[in-house]
């Protein structure tokens, strides 16, 4: 029986995570993180997607988009169709790299989505990759603080606006993420 249509709505926003096969992982080395990253960019681009926020670790990704147009369903099967193809390629394996379809949970309110900003930036912190958020460098957060360049294809205007903009959306944007990191850490 084939699987149902996921609801869409246009102008939706949405924290998108997929997770690797049997607990393997979908990156292997910086160059697939790049390559996922460049695939990110390439589908933010082409399904004129709001990309807020993003973190690739070894055995999933963070998502955080709004689809103008209802095209979530398009835009991850291109994403993941064809990051998957490279990843076997590149490897000499055959077979699903993706555990599952893509988990997309639809973004409700500006307090719902920078509790998920937190989350997405903390969780390199979290899973032992770094010690600070913005010392990775797989994810949009270090770019959007200004501790990194800022990937192009990351909307930091638009992510700052729902901060409530101005001068201190920043250093509020900092302050909610890193306050107290041990809390922050324990809560997510």
């Amino acid at each position: 029986m084939p699987r149902g249509l996921r609801e869409e709505e246009p102008g939706a926003t949405y924290h998108v995570t997929i997770h690797s096969l049997d607990e393997g992982v979908i990156v292997r080395d910086d160059r697939d993180r790049a390559r996922l990253v460049a695939g990110v960019a390439d589908v933010v681009r082409q399904q004129g997607w709001i990309c807020l926020a993003f973190c690739i670790l070894d055995t999933h990704y963070h998502l955080l988009v709004t689809t103008p147009e209802p095209n979530l369903a398009t835009g991850m099967h291109l994403l993941n169709g064809g990051f998957a193809q490279y990843f076997n390629r590149r490897h000499g394996r055959r077979g699903h790299v993706f555990r599952e379809r893509y988990h997309p949970k639809r973004i409700v309110g500006d307090a719902h989505l920078l509790l998920t900003v937190r989350y997405i930036a903390l969780n390199p912190v979290e899973a032992g990759l770094a010690d600070h958020p913005c010392a990775y460098p797989w994810s949009s957060y270090p770019g959007v603080v200004g501790a990194a360049p800022c990937w192009p294809f990351v909307a930091r205007v638009e992510l700052l606006e729902h901060v409530g903009g101005g001068e201190d959306a920043l250093a509020m944007l900092r302050e909610f993420v890193e306050g107290d990191l041990g809390s922050a850490k324990r809560a997510a």
